[in-house]
């Protein structure tokens, strides 16, 4: 019998809720796979939801804190649409304890290619569950379309996890796997930037064209009439529509290629449109069709010219333009939608085919019961789903429906009017008053996000076999987390200390940079300025993993400070850990055997012969665009200049040949927020237990290290942007006896962003940026200036995490959106805003030094010269 489809995500997200099989038995034991498993009892097949075969859940044999590396694999067999998933604990009768309180989602639709599942809002992670017995639902918007599912629990801290799981969705009888069309564009809407790009779409991104994958335009989502409003909550102008502009694009259409797994028949293409012709905006009045039988085909001739003739062009209302494609077979279809004006926005492109060549009759409407809704189910801004018959490429509505249309475009443009003149009013009203005088009525607290200051989601944290391996090329098969994306080269103006940008904060959801040279900005010093309160002039600068943001320096094209670096044998690296990965490259834990051998590395090393050398070694892809390369260059012209006991230092290059690799110190002991998480202070009683301990005097001389390595940045007018315990690395003691209590080498790092473990350190803003709000100034959060000011701000909280031994996070009582609310209370200066409590064990002078940190006014904070002299003579002193 004939197979139809009438699948649109729309549909098959409200109605394709069915349990695939985890709980019934239906997916059979041999398509239930794991990394690993506890024992037999507890082995990938009985990860089943709410069964209690085995020991009663999937439980890994390794940890899941603080890598996530283990997982639990499903296979579908084909591809289906998922809409659902569920997770589960293991209960055993009251005798289980374990279960994930959150996890995030990978899925492929080839077996080779992996894809992080991130929400609409860019958040990887997904909350799990509380108790072992619940079964906690999962809506996935968007949803996936996939074959193969992996679950990787995570835990905030070292636990015994174990999962039972359950998929629920639809077959994906469609078939479509991909579809590569341009970028989105940019809509400058009054001074408003409206952001009209794809932004979950999960393949890759280059030279302006999305390919390989799925996203908005078959995510279920039917823009609205109003292109500036949307069905979801905290997200920005244009979020329902992935829209181009016919200057930007360079040609009179819109050319988007559709990629099915098999030789189909089409008979009909709708296509949700925007038609706002005030704003420039309407339907495409042409589509030309070509079709392809097989991937190695040509191109059928001739092609299909279809007009699409509109009797309501006077009507702003968006609409679902019904194509017929006269039962053509193709597994590729490209079609080219002409411009009618200088915007064409789209929501939702969906296909009505089958899989052979048989015309469709009405008798064959039962097939499509199972997916096709009641009509009187819809609203008005759905789907046409069936008609009898093959559509035409019109739109029919009534002269009733062309009077209230009028009516009802007139009403929104006078409140889109309206709404655009208090906005206008607000900004010159907040921004024509000095700091101090605004009212708690006049100042709304929000977030800016400078444009060199984005940064992508974080990645994923993957180990390798303990068993090191010998590679001397860098693999290929990685999971492509993020999208592509050129880097920007927005240069910053100088500007002094607190004066308020003009303009709102720029789009916190545009496209991002992402790991760039170190993360720490030069700072303007001529003149007769003070470099330590000097605004930074920078340019944005797209690095190697994507996963961190940093400013970037102007550097002169020939600085005479920096000698080439040494050409480093990259056979002699030997892989470890995978500690980070974004868009253009991956930051890997390596070792480096008998590192004296190599006599042109020009770093003292202190390690004993035939003890292997720990390094960071972050790659370039081979596939990166030139521009990327170039910044590549750039950030080891940066590091080359940090040259400081207590800054992580760059030890050589790999660019004889792809992929390029600089190659950077790694701290034995890992990061000091780890480090002493697993502590205790030692008191005068001496240690009562077996935990490991730090004395108060290691604290500070610890605190006395990273002070003196800001103290070198800051005199070479760089700004670090991100300094907590997470970013400072520890390395072997550095004296004899214990009342040293555990003192050790703190070196200054920037790889903290790029771990998973301290995602909940980092605030997120309408899924793309990502910022330490916690240790960040005031000004940073309300005005997004960062200054060595600034980082005298985070030093203090660093010292704060220090004094209380990492046990919690800063202001951990408070909600990030208080966080941010706390802000705004620096700003109006009114006494209501709230400090960081002194911990338990830290003396009051200390604590006062960490008040001066935080000052409002970044002129009277202290210096790192001062705060290194202050740690180094008084504060040791102190009990």
């Amino acid at each position: 019998m004939d197979q139809f489809s009438l699948l649109t995500s729309c549909l098959l997200a409200s109605k394709c809720r069915y349990a695939l099989g985890m709980e019934d038995g239906t997916i059979p034991d041999s398509d239930i796979t794991a990394s690993s498993a506890w024992s037999d009892s507890t082995e990938a097949k009985h990860g089943r939801l709410s069964t209690g075969e085995g020991d009663g859940a999937w439980c890994p044999a390794g940890p899941v804190f603080p890598s996530g590396s283990e997982y639990l694999q499903v296979d579908l067999r084909k591809l289906h649409f998922l809409s659902l998933v569920g997770t589960q604990g293991r209960h055993a009768d009251g005798l289980g304890r374990e279960f994930a309180r959150s996890y995030r989602l990978h899925y492929s639709r080839d077996g080779r290619h992996w894809i992080t599942w991130k929400d609409r809002w860019g958040q990887e992670v997904v909350s799990g569950n509380k108790n072992t017995y619940d079964v906690v639902l999962k809506d996935l918007g968007p949803p996936i379309i996939a074959r193969m599912v992996r679950f990787y629990p995570l835990a905030d801290r070292v636990m015994s996890v174990c999962l039972r799981v359950e998929l629920y969705g639809c077959v994906w009888k469609d078939g479509l796997k991909a579809y590569t069309a341009p970028v989105g564009h940019v809509m400058d809407l009054s001074g408003t930037p409206v952001y009209l790009n794809d932004s979950i779409y999960d393949g890759s991104k280059e030279a302006g064209v999305m390919f390989g994958g799925l996203g908005q335009l078959c995510d279920g989502v039917l823009g609205g009439n109003d292109f500036m409003e949307s069905k979801e909550l905290r997200v920005w102008p244009g979020y329902d529509y992935v829209g181009w502009n016919r200057e930007t694009l360079g040609k009179p259409t819109v050319d988007i290629e559709f990629h099915f797994e098999k030789t189909r028949v089409f008979h009909t293409m709708q296509v949700h449109s925007n038609h706002r012709h005030t704003q420039h905006v309407r339907v495409f009045n042409e589509v030309v069709c070509e079709f392809k039988a097989s991937l190695l085909s040509p191109w059928a001739e001739p092609a299909l010219r279809l007009e699409v003739p509109l009797s309501d062009l006077h009507d702003p209302s968006s609409r679902t333009i019904s194509l017929p494609l006269r039962g053509q077979p193709a597994q590729i279809l490209r079609c080219r939608f002409s411009f009618s004006d200088r915007w064409l926005l789209i929501s939702e492109i969906s296909f009505y085919s089958s899989m052979n060549t048989h015309t469709p009759d009405l008798s064959q409407q039962s097939t499509l019961a199972h997916y096709a809704p009641n009509p009187a189910e819809t609203n008005k801004n759905s789907l046409d789903w069936f008609k009898a018959g093959l559509p035409v490429a019109k739109y029919d509505s009534s002269n009733t429906a062309i009077l209230i249309g009028c009516l009802v475009g007139i009403i929104l443009l006078l409140l889109a009017v309206i709404a655009v003149i208090l906005w206008r009013q607000y900004w010159k009203k907040l921004l024509g008053k000095a700091q101090g005088t605004l009212s708690s009525d006049e100042l709304r607290v929000h977030l800016s996000v400078p444009s060199d200051n984005v940064v992508i989601n974080n990645t994923n944290t993957h180990t390798y076999s303990s068993r090191y391996q010998r590679i001397h090329t860098f693999p290929d098969d990685r999971d492509r987390e993020g999208e592509y994306q050129e880097p920007s080269t927005v240069l910053r103006p100088r500007e002094q200390c607190l004066p308020i940008q003009e303009g709102p904060p720029p789009y916190p959801g545009a496209p991002p940079p992402g790991l760039s040279a170190a993360h720490y900005g030069e700072v303007s010093g001529g003149g007769g300025s003070v470099p330590h309160y000097a605004e930074a002039d920078i340019i944005s600068l797209q690095g190697v993993s994507g996963n961190n943001t940093y400013a970037v320096p102007a550097l002169s094209a020939t600085p005479t400070d920096c000698p080439p670096l040494p050409e480093l044998p990259r056979e002699r690296l030997i892989f470890k850990e995978k500690l980070g990965e974004g868009q253009f490259g991956e930051v890997h834990l390596c070792e480096i055997e008998n590192p004296q051998d190599l006599a042109n590395l020009e770093f003292p090393f202190n390690v004993r012969k035939g003890r292997p050398l720990l390094v960071a070694v972050k790659i370039l892809r081979p596939d990166a665009s030139k521009n990327a390369r170039n910044d590549f260059l750039k950030e080891v012209k940066i590091l080359s200049r940090l040259k400081d006991p207590n800054i992580i230092r760059l030890l050589g290059v790999c660019v004889s040949s792809d992929p390029l690799c600089m190659v950077t110190e790694y701290m034995e002991s890992g990061d000091l927020n780890q480090y002493l998480s697993h502590r205790v202070l030692l008191d005068k009683t001496g240690p009562s237990h077996n935990t490991p301990t730090i004395s108060y005097p290691a604290l500070i001389s610890m605190a006395s290290q990273i002070a003196s390595g800001m103290k070198f940045l800051s005199s070479l007018n760089f700004v670090h942007r991100d300094l907590a315990t997470r970013n400072c690395l520890v390395g072997g003691e550095r004296g004899e006896g214990e009342d040293r209590g555990g003192e050790r080498q703190i070196k200054i790092a920037d790889f903290g962003m790029s771990r998973n473990l301290y995602a909940g350190d980092y605030y997120r803003i309408q899924g793309r940026a990502v910022l330490p709000i916690r240790w960040m100034a005031w000004e940073c959060i309300l005005m997004g200036k960062f200054t060595t000011a600034s980082d005298v701000w985070a030093f203090g909280v660093t010292l704060w995490e220090m004094l209380s031994v990492c046990q919690e996070q800063p202001y951990s009582h408070m909600t990030d959106e208080q966080v941010i609310d706390n802000a705004g209370e620096f700003f109006r200066d009114q006494g209501r805003q709230v400090y960081l409590s002194r911990p338990a064990v830290c003396p009051q002078g200390l604590y006062e030094l960490m008040l001066s940190c935080w000052n409002r006014d970044c002129k009277l904070r202290p210096s790192f010269a001062y705060i290194h002299s202050f740690l180094t003579e008084d504060a040791m002193n102190m009990v």
